[in-house]
């Protein structure tokens, strides 16, 4: 219900008003409220505050038109429209009236048809302005919870650098950066027991919060069904069977898993639909390595999967990255692509993995240059020392 002051020192404009909108005041639509100068206007509006619009006359007694004016410009907090009326030769008041904040005027004699176009056309105004206030609050919110589901994401990955300080058998370091506020882009890395150790790279179809919580969900079950001891193969299978069950069949997510036994240098990895990850030698050798794998994850619920094995020298280095890398775009949407990346990484290769992971980062950023990033990108690396 829209709620109108009207403020006018001449005793039949109350009538006229009345007796002209009495179907939409008697069905709802409009209220209307009276004084007869600025300071009873005032008393109205701060007892009042569901008052939105105030048609005013300029020429009062007590408190005029004009210093009403100046007198709302005090209530910053409250969302008013004002519509000035007055003689059609006063047009000095009336230009200072738009000056001092009137939303619109109407001149006397007052035509009803006018005055009722101009009050709808004032009306809408402020149910805009309220609607645009009541999206940006929802918005102010909306930020509020993606910045928490930031932290929290950014939270599940590790971050201690370096993350088994006690092991000097082999290093690890991965980095992510999403394209929005969250991502589906995941690492991980833990140990499984003895001398086992996992290492999780993912990228889950789609972005935004949707792909976030596939990724949340994906994460803790692999990390579980890692946890019992299988081969990197039959972890694979079984996360892959609870997600197909659980899904709706619109969401994947392409998966390397890879087991490290820290003594002998074997590498048990399996590879789900994932982009081929890289073998880097000690001797500066570059290989992508396409053998152990299957399907991605979370569609196809009886899907096989099968592991590869790599026997890692001392000074080898495993490196799994997302499409991201690959895939991203620069201003002249060119494409990072995989020969500039291998370019990159024999170029950073040969120092500890954390500078390794950030030299390829660092070179997606520096290829992109002004380009918004399109995809989530993360790159992970592993190097087994002996």
């Amino acid at each position: 219900m829209a709620k109108i002051l009207v403020v006018d020192d001449e005793p039949d404009v109350e009538l006229l008003i009345k007796q002209r909108f009495r179907r939409k005041i008697r069905d709802g639509g409009f209220t209307f409220e009276f004084a007869l100068n600025g300071e009873e206007a005032l008393n109205k509006l701060l007892n009042d505050d569901s008052i939105e619009v105030i048609m005013s006359d300029i020429n009062m007694p007590v408190m005029d038109g004009l210093t009403l004016l100046n007198r709302l410009r005090e209530m910053p907090d409250r969302l008013l429209r004002t519509v000035i009326v007055s003689a059609y030769g006063d047009m000095q008041n009336i230009r200072m009236a738009m000056n001092r904040g009137a939303y619109d005027f109407l001149t006397k004699p007052i035509d009803f048809e006018d005055f009722e176009v101009t009050l709808q056309k004032t009306l809408d105004e402020v149910q805009g302005i309220k609607e645009g206030h009541e999206a940006r609050q929802r918005l102010s919110a909306l930020e509020s919870e993606l910045n928490v589901a930031t932290r929290i994401q950014q939270s599940m990955l590790p971050q201690k650098n370096p993350p088994f300080p006690e092991r000097t058998e082999f290093e690890v370091f991965a980095q992510m950066e999403a394209a929005r506020a969250v991502g589906g882009d995941f690492y991980d890395y833990f140990h499984i027991g003895g001398d086992r150790y996992g290492f999780v790279i993912g990228d889950v179809s789609g972005k935004g919060v949707p792909s976030a919580l596939f990724m949340a969900s994906t994460r803790t079950l692999l990390r579980a069904t890692a946890k019992q001891g299988g081969t990197s193969s039959e972890c694979m299978k079984y996360v892959n069977t609870v997600l197909a069950q659980q899904g709706d069949g619109m969401m994947f997510v392409t998966l390397i898993y890879a087991i490290l036994n820290i003594t002998t240098g074997e590498l048990d990895y399996c590879n789900a639909g994932h982009t081929y990850p890289y073998l880097l030698s000690a001797g500066g050798g570059l290989n992508k390595i396409r053998e152990g794998g299957g399907v991605l994850a979370g569609l196809y619920e009886g899907a096989e999967y099968c592991s590869g094995r790599l026997q890692l020298q001392p000074g080898d280095c495993f490196i799994g990255y997302t499409d991201g890398v690959t895939e991203a775009f620069n201003e002249h949407e060119a494409m990072f692509e995989a020969e500039r990346m291998e370019q990159t990484l024999r170029a950073v290769g040969a120092g500890p993995v954390d500078e390794l992971v950030r030299g390829v980062m660092g070179a997606v950023r520096e290829f992109a240059g002004p380009a918004p990033q399109s995809d989530d990108i993360t790159v992970l690396a592993v190097r087994y020392l002996g």
